[in-house]
């Protein structure tokens, strides 16, 4: 399976205490960074064997992330990578304008540690130079993760770390990358320059506006291929 490729890398994050919420740790990331695609059945033995975990300490990561939404159990088959409904892309958005314009707001007096959402942008730029549009994807994440993290509050970092990776399974079903991400290579920087700034105020439109435009063209697109995928099915 090519998605496991570099899996048994992983291995070294397990350290001697190999648990369960490690293990789901590890596949969250996994599903945010892409790897995993939508409707995926994910292997015992295949990701077990290279992780290096019993399986019921897999089974245990697997029921974890299935609270999460990210997987699903399906009686006599196995466990899948969740595929979204269109309520669930538009749950996801509002609960991002929730927390992500509430952690602007709430920044207090700057300056603000802003060279992790810096490099973020960066790492859109360079994806982009380089004409991998699904990095660009990811490196939008990381700039959003980043910009969840001035809040300081590791709670909430928890919260979205599963948030954030649901919006990457909805991202898989957009037929055109590039249309979809490019556009928010020049947001990202726009919000950057206004936190570098002192300007939350501004800051939260642009971040409100953004999300705003985001969800419309997500969920267009997610629609469409949906229906046709069901029509498919006819």
């Amino acid at each position: 399976m090519a998605e496991l490729t570099g899996l048994a890398d992983d291995r070294a994050l397990l350290g001697r205490t190999s648990t369960a919420e490690r293990v789901a740790d590890i596949l969250r990331s996994r599903v945010a960074e892409g790897y995993f695609l939508p409707g995926t059945r994910l292997s015992e033995d295949s990701i077990g064997g290279a992780l290096g975990v019993s399986r019921n300490t897999l089974r245990e990561a697997f029921r974890l992330l299935t609270h999460e939404r990210l997987l699903v159990h399906e009686l006599n088959r196995g466990v899948f990578v969740r595929v979204l409904t269109v309520e669930d892309v538009e749950d996801i958005y509002r609960t991002r304008t929730l927390v992500e314009c509430a952690v602007v707001r709430g920044l207090g007096e700057p300056p603000y540690a802003l060279d992790d959402l810096a490099g973020a942008v960066e790492e859109g730029r360079r994806a982009a130079r380089e004409g991998d549009w699904k990095a660009v994807g990811t490196a939008n994440i990381h700039f959003h993760r980043e910009l969840v993290a001035l809040a300081g509050s590791s709670r909430t970092d928890e919260v979205m770390r599963s948030v954030f990776a649901e919006l990457r399974l909805a991202f898989h079903v957009v037929d055109d990358p590039r249309r979809l991400h490019e556009p928010y290579l020049a947001r990202n920087q726009d919000i950057l320059d206004a936190l570098r700034t002192g300007d939350r105020d501004a800051g939260e439109h642009l971040l409100a506006v953004y999300l705003g435009d985001s969800l419309e063209r997500v969920v267009e697109v997610y629609a469409r291929r949906v229906a046709d995928g069901a029509q498919g099915l006819d």
